[in-house]
């Protein structure tokens, strides 16, 4: 048993991926021959394993990396062909902490801060009441 846990963990993210849908299909090949399959779409059975190995190759990134920096520079290059409100829209709707939604929609339009313009003192405003024309 330990020798199949190591060979799956080598796998990383397909691997235990690939155990959840065995097990959510009793075990059955034709269930996860079905679940691959589906998951190739037009391409059938290769594309789903073909998927399984983007999932683990993203799955890399992502841990080299960090989520954050990935969403950051997906979005930053996003933002180049698509509006600003829809991708904050998205990103408001991500499965994602508040955090991470707070820090990405401050990437995608950052606040820009002004400074006050000093002025010399308080204000004296006059009012003048003046007769209607008739």
């Amino acid at each position: 048993m330990d020798e199949l846990v190591k060979r799956i963990a080598g796998l990383g993210l397909p691997g235990i991926l690939f155990v959840i849908a065995t097990s959510a299909s009793g075990g059955s090949v034709a269930a996860v021959v079905a679940m691959l399959s589906s998951l190739g779409g037009p391409l059938g059975l290769l594309g789903g394993l073909g998927l399984l190995g983007l999932v683990g190759i993203l799955g890399e990134y992502i841990t080299e990396f960090g989520i954050e920096n990935i969403l950051k520079l997906i979005y930053t290059e996003r933002s180049k062909t698509e509006s600003v409100r829809f991708l904050l829209k998205e990103v408001k709707e991500l499965p994602i902490t508040d955090e991470l939604k707070l820090k990405l929609k401050h990437h995608i339009s950052p606040v820009i801060i002004t400074e006050p313009e000093e002025t010399s003192g308080p204000r004296t405003v006059e009012i003048v009441d003046e007769e209607p024309f008739t």
